[in-house]
């Protein structure tokens, strides 16, 4: 009988040693979250400095640092768009 005991209670301590480092909740796990933490902490980093650059640019745009037709101009440049009075010359 307490071989049994001994046996029994040394299957079940193996088990939770085992989950314990391979689980749902284990230590491989606990890395693996702690590497995605990372990766998204870097993308987080990589959208606030975008964010910013896009902030300054726009900031650029606002009417008291501007003229609105150097802002008309350059938008229709960007937009690919022409006013009905301009003249086109298309080059072959």
């Amino acid at each position: 009988m307490p071989l049994g005991l001994w046996t029994l209670s040394a299957l079940v301590c193996g088990y939770f040693i085992v989950q314990a480092e391979s689980g749902n909740r284990g230590l491989e796990a606990k890395r693996a979250l702690k590497i995605k933490a990372f990766a998204l902490n870097q993308e987080l980093s990589a959208v606030k400095a975008e964010r910013a650059v896009w902030e300054h640019r726009v900031g650029l745009l606002k009417s008291d640092q501007i003229d609105r037709d150097l802002l008309e101009e350059r938008a229709r440049v960007v937009l690919g768009r022409v006013h009905a009075n301009d003249v086109v010359i298309i080059a072959p």
